[in-house]
């Protein structure tokens, strides 16, 4: 290996994926280039491939799936002259985040709220649960609605 090549478990400790994982991308064509071997048949991983692999541990952790990340890893392979369908690809992936952004900020909200009512309901010094309509703060007879 030259001085810049970096082995499968180097590239396993800088991307976090694990060595079953790499061959697995590997083998499903996720990488954007041929792996190169060594003289002895091992893996050889450049610093654009480590860069490739943290984007693709960014894609799938937003949800992507293999089949897209695959189809992005052929069209870079292919080189120039396909940018068009890149972008569509990376747009559409974009607005399915997106949309999971808006649906966790709906549930951020539910939470947000439940918190609060949980902090006013034990600040006021209440008891039992803060959701039943017979809650009341302690000392105080229960209200009517």
């Amino acid at each position: 290996m030259s001085d810049g090549d970096l082995s499968i478990g180097q590239v396993a400790q800088r991307t976090g994926l694990s060595v079953h994982t790499l061959r697995l991308y590997e083998r499903k064509g996720l990488l954007a280039s041929e792996v190169r071997r060594d003289g002895s048949g091992r893996r050889v991983y450049s610093a654009w491939d480590v860069e490739w692999l943290a984007n693709c541990v960014k894609f799938r952790a937003s949800g992507m799936p293999l089949t897209t990340i695959g189809r992005l890893a052929q069209l870079v392979r292919e080189g120039s002259g396909n940018e068009a369908e890149r972008l569509e690809l990376l747009r559409e992936h974009r607005r399915h985040i997106t949309e999971q952004l808006a649906r966790l900020g709906d549930c951020l909200d539910l939470v947000n709220v439940k918190v609060a009512s949980y902090e006013d309901h034990l600040a006021a010094g209440a008891t039992g649960d803060p959701w039943s309509p017979h809650v009341r703060p302690h000392g105080q007879a229960e209200r009517s609605r």
